[in-house]
Formats: C-alpha cells, sequence, structure tokens
C-alpha cells in the first residue's frame, strides 16, 4: 500500500490540476465570476482531498481483503474505482452545489453531469499517469504473501 505521505502528494496534486482546469473552464460556462467559482472549487477539493484520502485507503484494504494485488491496475479495475469514488462523492457535492451557487436541484444535477462527463475522465487518466510517475515499491505493488 502507498504511504500517507504520497497518498497526500496524490491528493493535493490531483486537486491543483483539476482546479486549474475547471475554474476557468465552469467560469466562462456558467458566467459567474472566477472567485465564485473558484472558491467553490477549493471547498470542493478541500472535501475531495479528505474524501480521495478515506476511498483510496479503503479501496486498497478492500482489494487486499480479496487477495488481488495492489498492482497493476487494468482499465477495468481502474473504471470501477473512478465510478464508484464519483457516485459517493455526488452524495456530497449536489447539496454543496445548491446552497454555494443557489441552484434548485435540477440546475444541480445538470453541473454535476458536467463534471460526471469530465472528472472520472481526469481521474482515469490522473491516476494512471500518477501510477507511472510515482511507481510503488514491487514488494509492496504485489500485496500479502506474493
Amino acid at each position: 500500500m502507498r504511504s500517507t505521505m504520497d497518498r497526500l502528494r496524490h491528493s493535493i496534486l490531483y486537486e491543483l490540476m483539476l482546479l486549474a482546469i475547471c475554474t476557468p473552464l465552469f467560469s466562462y460556462l456558467l458566467h459567474e465570476p472566477v472567485a465564485k467559482i473558484g472558491g467553490f472549487g477549493l471547498m470542493l477539493s478541500l472535501s475531495a482531498m479528505a474524501w480521495n484520502y478515506l476511498y483510496n485507503l479503503g479501496f486498497d484494504r478492500s482489494l487486499m481483503a480479496l487477495g488481488r494485488p495492489l498492482s497493476p491496475r487494468g482499465l477495468r479495475l481502474r473504471l470501477i474505482h473512478a465510478a464508484l469514488f464519483e457516485v459517493g462523492f455526488m452524495c456530497l457535492t449536489i447539496p454543496a452545489v445548491m446552497w454555494w451557487m443557489n441552484y434548485g436541484l435540477w440546475q444541480a444535477l445538470t453541473l454535476e453531469l458536467a463534471f460526471i462527463l469530465i472528472v472520472p475522465v481526469y481521474t482515469l487518466i490522473y491516476n494512471w499517469g500518477y501510477d507511472l510517475t510515482f511507481p510503488m515499491p514491487a514488494g509492496l505493488a504485489a500485496g500479502p504473501g506474493r
């Protein structure tokens, strides 16, 4: 399993890159000030960092409990990983969007649909690139008894 410091680096880089992409994009698309979108994005990023740490820790422990190796992770497992992360995080973000943006449920769901299209693809690419850039030591990647 990855160390706490590695997980922290993973989360911080993930959120910084996502903010850099989404803040100007959604400011333009929603005709909202960059400060409003950026502030909201920062709030969501901090929440996502906590969720990311807990989710990935639980996901890795689940793989280990099932006797599955932590690495390598193929496309199917990465798709499952990304989809489950987003479903869990949506439970937090829809009410937050409604409150911060003063949106109704349908507007918040529409905004979530945009994230559902963008973020899982970004997550898949980011995690794959992260694993290539910062690979786990061979002994840790194989899992228990391997």
